[in-house]
This record gives C-alpha cells, sequence and structure tokens, in this order.
C-alpha cells in the first residue's frame, strides 16, 4: 500500500503533508509533517498543483485558501475538529458585536468562515508572539480555546476577551495520573500542550505547541517524558529519540483512547490510497468566505515570518 501511495503520489505529481497527530504510517509517507502553522507555512509555498492534507478538514481549508489555484484533497472529508465545532461563526459574529472596538484573534483550528471574521490567527506556535505584537492596551477577543487563551493571558498579563471553546483531547488528561506517573518516573519531565486545562500546565516542565515539545524533547538531557498533548506527537518523538522513553498521558476515562483525535485518526492509509486514485474527497471554501479568511492568515505568517 506504501508503494502504490508513493507511485500515484508520483504520477499526480501530487505532495502530501501530514500533521503529527496522523498515525505513524501516513507520518512515514508524507512530503511534509508539522504542527498547523509549519504546514500552512508550507502549503503557501508549493509548486505541485495537488496537495493531499491529512489532518482534519480546517487544515485543508487553510491550503486551499493560500493555494486557491491547485486541488486540495483530503482522505476523510467527515474529519473535523471539536474545537472549530466549538465556535459557530454567527454566535462568533455575535460575540464580536457585543464587544467592538476589539482586535479580533482567532486560533488556527476554526471553520474558514470563523477565520473571515477574524484580524490575525494564531496557532500554539506563535499565539504569545502575536498576542505581544499588539500594543498592550489594545483590547483583544481571543476565540476559540480558553485554555490557549488563558495561558496566553497568564504569560504576557493581557487580559483577552475569552471565547468558551476547548478540545476534547487536550480537556481529558489526568492531573492525578499524571502525578502517579511521575512517582513511577520522578527523572520525567512533564510536556504538556497549551489547549491542556491550566492545573496540568502549571506541573509542566515544558508548555508548547506540539513541534515546541518535540524540539525540548530532542535538545533535553532527561531520557523519560510524560507527554500530554495527541498520542500522534509520540511517532516521531520516537524516531527522532530512539535512545528516550515517551510515555502518553492517561486520560480521565481509562477505558477510552482520549488522548487520541478521534477525527485526526479518521485518515487511514486505505482512504489516503483512495484519495489519490480518485483525487476525492476535495475541500472547497468558497470565493467570498476565501478572499476574507486569506487576510487573517497572511497575517499571521507575516508576523511569524518577522519574530523569527
Amino acid at each position: 500500500m506504501k508503494e502504490e501511495i508513493l507511485k500515484l503520489k508520483k504520477e499526480k505529481n501530487a505532495v502530501i503533508l501530514a500533521h503529527y497527530y496522523q498515525i505513524g504510517e501516513i507520518q512515514d509517507v508524507a512530503d511534509y509533517i508539522g504542527d498547523s502553522l509549519a504546514l500552512a507555512q508550507i502549503a503557501s509555498k508549493l509548486e505541485e498543483p495537488v496537495i493531499v492534507m491529512c489532518g482534519v478538514n480546517f487544515m485543508g481549508e487553510t491550503a486551499k485558501i493560500l493555494c486557491p489555484g491547485k486541488k486540495v484533497l483530503i482522505p476523510d472529508i467527515e474529519a473535523g475538529c471539536s474545537l472549530a465545532d466549538s465556535c459557530n461563526a454567527e454566535e462568533f459574529r455575535k460575540f464580536i458585536e457585543e464587544n467592538p472596538g476589539h482586535t479580533v484573534i482567532s486560533y488556527v483550528n476554526t471553520s474558514a468562515e470563523v477565520k473571515a471574521l477574524t484580524d490575525v490567527l494564531v496557532t500554539s506556535s506563535n499565539a504569545r508572539q502575536i498576542v505581544e505584537s499588539f500594543p498592550e492596551e489594545t483590547p483583544i477577543i481571543f476565540g476559540p480555546d480558553r485554555n490557549l487563551g488563558n495561558y496566553i493571558n497568564s504569560v504576557t498579563g493581557r487580559n483577552m476577551k475569552l471565547w468558551n471553546g476547548a478540545c476534547h483531547v487536550h480537556e481529558q488528561f489526568s492531573i492525578e495520573k499524571i502525578m502517579e506517573l511521575k512517582k513511577q518516573h520522578p527523572g520525567a519531565k512533564v510536556l504538556v500542550h497549551p489547549e491542556c486545562k491550566r492545573p496540568l500546565q502549571l506541573i509542566a516542565d515544558e508548555v508548547g505547541s506540539t513541534a515546541a515539545l518535540l524540539k525540548y524533547a530532542i535538545e533535553s538531557d532527561s531520557k523519560e517524558f510524560i507527554v500530554a498533548t495527541e498520542s500522534g506527537i509520540l511517532h516521531e518523538m520516537q524516531k527522532k529519540c530512539p535512545e528516550k522513553v515517551f510515555i502518553p498521558a492517561p486520560p480521565n476515562d481509562s477505558t477510552c483512547a482520549c488522548n487520541d483525535c478521534v477525527y485526526m485518526k479518521m485518515n487511514t492509509m486505505q482512504k489516503l490510497l483512495d484519495c489519490l486514485k480518485n483525487e476525492a474527497p476535495e475541500i472547497h471554501v468558497d470565493a467570498d468566505i476565501a478572499e476574507k479568511a486569506r487576510r487573517p492568515i497572511e497575517r499571521m505568517l507575516e508576523i511569524s515570518a518577522k519574530i523569527k
């Protein structure tokens, strides 16, 4: 199946992008893997006419908005996002209208319609720097992730108005079970994504995006890590650091695989193969929405380029 995917990719002159939360087999056949910021940056510079986005719908939409002339495919069109779903565009519009004079900063984990209502987008990799690029007195609305927003408020001293949304995976991690793991692995560093709740952030050795947590694991002298984010990142961590031990942080409910994103895991090798073969499902974004959504995405990329 892997050989057939690679053969089809070459025949179609396609490029495969995969998020760190995809299954390991998909990451291994991808041309590029990364977090949301990296994938957006890569998509904006691609020359190939066909992009296969192995991630969730909003990532495919972002690629299509940045590359309107390209065909953007996704292995499973039903691969949504609980965080994006927690922010309905019409309700978000009302929230903005109720808070006039505010700069609207939205997390990239949103629909194209919400992006179109936004002044500048952020990812967990660049949220702090982009918020800090605005004067301290700037009134800001931040949506949709309340945990990331609270974290940015705590490290910047800002008082942004937060939309009350959250990610179903990052909400589920158990601080009690992580502390139990720490007793069993006293030397382990705790790595926490800022979409997790505040108590987990407070016990972390490092709070950061998937890319930042990967970088920390590579550069750290520690040999053991407890990782509180979607379990897909462990594949790349283990590849980059085969001599180290990575332990997925347990969720509150030990009967489910709640540290797996059900949407990310909807993409499979078979679906990727069929997607390339049939050049479907294809991502489409309304032209008017795409034009409005493109500005905040490009603004994010411009600010990110300056702060590196």
